[in-house]
């Protein structure tokens, strides 16, 4: 039941052609300790059975928004779609191969509701694609637009945003678009706080573009140079510490 007094949080789950872990992401939603929440997920013209079992889902919960795209748009586009969407006063984000532990929206919207925090973000573990635990990604208590420059400190999975303060962030149609996005909205504030503890479960997959390094590393370079416009130094400074970050980040 929803109380009075919790917000709406909109969930965007973007969707394509991941009918082995849907049913996982979308329960570890419907399974949070807090109620007040929008699941908008939009299906980017799978070809799977992911669709399906994500409307069998919807069905038994009206509060999962089921949508989907007329040709295969690619992950910013998908996610825009859902924030167009999107009503509630808080926005966070959940793919759908990654989960989230019971607790997760609870202990962060109570973060934001009693610090008044505009962006929040938590630890969280590392799993395989048999659901294995293969590390853990601990944060910092709190970030700045410099610090991210250096290593994406705040995984996309547990990011949420007020909305409300800060309206809506769109996704650039660019590799690392996520990414981008927050360094957008930390520009805006002074910093993000952060819980040390890990409440979701992000899954490490081989073909995934995390695993892919040498062209994250291309897309890091590109984003100091085009778009955060930063000279030939600067972006040297911090793509050095991203390379060094980046070595150690699931060690």
């Amino acid at each position: 039941m929803t109380t009075r007094n919790e917000p709406l949080v909109s969930i965007i789950m973007p969707m394509y052609n991941c009918d082995k872990y849907i049913e996982d992401s979308i329960k570890s939603v419907m399974e949070q300790t807090y109620s007040n929440w929008e699941l908008i997920i939009v299906d980017d013209y799978s070809t799977d059975q992911s669709y399906i079992l994500a409307q069998s889902l919807s069905e038994n919960d009206t509060r999962i928004k089921l949508h989907q795209m007329q040709t295969n748009s690619g992950v910013a586009k998908v996610r825009n779609h859902g924030l167009s969407l999107a009503l509630g006063k808080y926005i966070a984000f959940l793919d759908s191969d990654d989960m989230w532990l019971p607790t997760k929206l609870e202990k962060q919207i109570i973060l934001m509701e009693e610090n008044a925090i505009l962006l929040s973000y938590t630890s969280y573990d590392t799993i395989n694609e048999k659901n294995e635990l293969t590390g853990m990604f601990s944060v910092k208590k709190r970030v700045t637009y410099h610090d991210i420059l250096k290593t994406s400190t705040i995984g996309t999975l547990t990011t949420v945003y007020n909305a409300e303060k800060l309206g809506k962030y769109y996704f650039q149609d660019i590799g690392h678009e996520d990414y981008v996005m927050k360094l957008e909205i930390l520009k805006d504030i002074e910093y993000a706080e952060g819980i040390e503890e890990p409440l979701a479960k992000y899954r490490m997959t081989n073909n995934g573009l995390s695993g892919n390094k040498f062209k994250t590393a291309l897309w890091q370079w590109r984003i100091y140079r085009d778009i955060e416009h930063l000279s030939i130094m600067k972006s040297l400074y911090y793509f050095i510490h991203y390379v060094y970050f980046g070595l150690k980040k699931y060690n």
